[in-house]
């Protein structure tokens, strides 16, 4: 059985991208699907921000081929797990869930690293490359642990 994971942001070019690109290379493809979207339809059918896509690259991953596109109550029924990279998402996935089953699907990545703080994962599109740095950093250690507990499903 394959594991499907979405990773959301507001925009789906800053920190999903990432997110997803760090998850995809540490899993294995096959046993485990990850994708990302947007809450926003912002930048729907974008690329990922040239910045992401610097960060990715400085440590060795490629997300030139992600594509923008928006959260809809259709993921529920695709996604095992759903992260919110932060609160403010996290709510508007919330709005679009139509039953218990589909909010428990949904988790704010931070909560990971320290679990019941309900921490946000900054978000770098109006700053600069340093931000996006750390964002890569925080991602790169939640799905560290993300890793270990899909592996037990």
């Amino acid at each position: 059985m394959q594991v499907r994971v979405l990773m959301v942001c507001l925009g789906n070019i800053c920190r999903s991208p990432l997110a997803e690109g760090i998850l995809k290379s540490k899993i294995n493809t096959e046993k485990v699907f990850v994708d990302s979207a947007g809450t926003s339809n912002y930048h729907l059918g974008a690329s990922p921000d040239p910045r992401s896509i610097q960060t990715a690259a400085k440590y060795g991953i490629d997300i030139t081929k992600q594509k923008g596109r928006q959260f809809s109550s259709k993921d529920f029924d695709d996604f095992d797990l759903i992260f919110a990279m932060d609160k403010n998402n996290y709510k508007n996935i919330l709005q679009q869930a139509r039953n218990e089953a589909d909010k428990n699907k949904v988790r704010l990545i931070l909560n990971k690293l320290t679990p019941g703080e309900n921490m946000d994962v900054p978000d770098p599109y109006y700053g600069g490359v340093s931000g996006f740095d750390n964002v890569y950093k925080m991602l790169d250690e939640a799905t560290d642990i993300i890793v270990k507990e899909i592996s037990v499903l």
